[in-house]
């Protein structure tokens, strides 16, 4: 009896002493951050930094969670765009607490840039199908001004001349709002050409030059923008479009602007969500991304266009280990009705929806499907550090090489390829190859690719993108 009662109370005190230390196993697990340091914003203002991040003063955290939530918070503040380098990291400065401490060194921000810009869709067409032609240039200038003020605003105005003239302001205030919630930007803007692409013929653009005013377009715009979350923004749009174009472009193709008209007025109402949490918006290796569009041409009565779509991209990126990286991408649209203008008519090879291997090519439709598959190898990630440069903003340069394999299918439905002579549209779409990408400070991309295509055509083409 006596034993038992001595087993009974050694066992009792083992249970005690086994859950007081889980219990301080798991009170040992919590760190409590005691401040949030934020060093090299000279122009840039701490609540707009603040804002980007998860953690926060008198936050109590997990220390398994906290790699994570750092690496997450130096993403979120690097996109945006503010800064060459962002490094994020916790110091432990006493029992269960630590200091996160936020070293920036900030970007420059204005740039008047020389302009020497190719007028078609991208260098492809103009080296392969325009005979390299330099009357098929844009010149003039461009200011590129952010954070103004130091909230992360920004001023863009734009002065071309050449094959096309435009004049273009835009101000963007991300938070007009103590939540720093809502923002707005207001913009304007006025092009006109002497040479335009007034149809579509076996899937190339066809243009036409005069001496005389061919084409002239102006819009001005208010937009408003949510970001109630991290990762999402809502956009709605007011824009007013006036265009024009001269009885010759009407006559070649009576369905610019339908019915042979010469102007288009309308208002357009646009909305757009976004789910963005891709590690790094220029050049992007994890995370992904969601946006859905809507669009509505003509609002009121005395507007000229009645026109709706619908599009939307859901692209997801993630390591494979041993610097390999895969992404892929899913995007459509959708517009109502058939019968549209010539000029809303958009189907693939327009900016970056385009199946790759047929960059030289136009799709028209009124519907299509986009899939691209990429796999990445990196070459090489570094950072240099230039002590022989005497501007802080330009002497950290990052650089960063991949090797791509790349294979996309697409489809175009339209009710209107026979009027275009389309070969191309109902019909699948497939190309791929190989590309070099490089990526460096300041969001420049440059990439190389070989691509063949479902016609067994293959070319050399190039692409270089820019977010100054």
């Amino acid at each position: 009896m006596l034993l038992s009662f001595l087993f009974w109370s050694l066992s009792l005190a083992d249970s005690t002493v086994s859950a007081r230390a889980v219990t301080d196993s798991l009170a040992s697990d919590f760190w409590i951050v005691r401040s949030v340091q934020i060093r090299g914003n000279h122009r840039t203002r701490e609540r707009i930094i603040l804002r980007e991040m998860d953690l926060k003063t008198g936050d109590t955290i997990q220390r398994p969670q906290l790699t994570e939530k750092l690496a997450w918070d130096q993403r979120k503040i690097t996109n945006t765009n503010l800064f060459v380098t962002v490094d994020v990291v916790a110091k432990e400065v006493g029992f269960q607490q630590m200091d996160i401490e936020v070293d920036l060194k900030e970007r420059w921000y204005l740039f008047v840039i020389p302009v020497f810009d190719l007028a078609d869709r991208n260098f492809n067409e103009w080296w392969y199908e325009r005979g390299r032609s330099l009357q098929r240039t844009i010149y003039g200038a461009r200011l590129n001004y952010k954070n103004v003020t130091g909230n992360a605003d920004k001023i863009n105005a734009i002065f071309e001349f050449g094959f096309a003239r435009r004049t273009q302001l835009v101000y963007t205030l991300p938070y007009i709002d103590r939540a720093q919630k809502t923002g707005i930007s207001v913009g304007a803007s006025y092009q006109t050409n002497k040479e335009m692409a007034y149809r579509s013929e076996r899937d190339k653009l066809v243009y036409f030059r005069s001496d005389n005013l061919l084409r002239d377009r102006f819009y001005t715009n208010v937009t408003l923008t949510r970001r109630n979350r991290f990762y999402n923004v809502h956009r709605l749009e007011l824009r007013y479009v006036r265009n024009s174009i001269a009885d010759t472009v009407a006559r070649l193709n009576p369905d610019y602007f339908l019915n042979g008209q010469t102007r288009q007025r309308y208002f357009l109402l646009s909305y757009l969500f976004t789910h963005d949490r891709r590690d790094a918006v220029a050049y992007p290796l994890r995370g992904h991304y969601f946006n859905l569009a809507a669009n509505q041409y003509g609002l009121l009565p005395s507007d000229n266009l009645r026109l709706f779509d619908l599009s939307t991209t859901y692209t997801r990126y993630w390591s494979l280990g041993s610097r390999f990286y895969a992404s892929n991408s899913l995007r459509g649209k959708l517009s109502w009705p058939d019968r549209q203008p010539y000029l809303n008519l958009r189907g693939l090879g327009y900016l970056t929806d385009f199946v790759r291997g047929y960059e030289l090519y136009v799709v028209d439709g009124q519907r299509y499907g986009l899939i691209r598959n990429t796999l990445k190898y990196q070459v090489f990630n570094i950072r240099k550090h230039l002590r022989w440069v005497p501007m802080k903003q330009f002497s950290t340069v990052p650089i960063a090489m991949y090797l791509s394999l790349v294979g996309d299918m697409g489809y175009v439905n339209s009710t209107l390829a026979s009027e275009y002579n389309s070969r191309l549209a109902n019909s699948w779409l497939y190309g791929g190859g190989l590309a070099l990408d490089v990526a460096t400070f300041y969001n420049l991309v440059g990439r190389i690719s070989y691509s063949v295509n479902r016609q067994g055509q293959t070319g050399l083409f190039f692409n270089f993108t820019y977010d100054l």
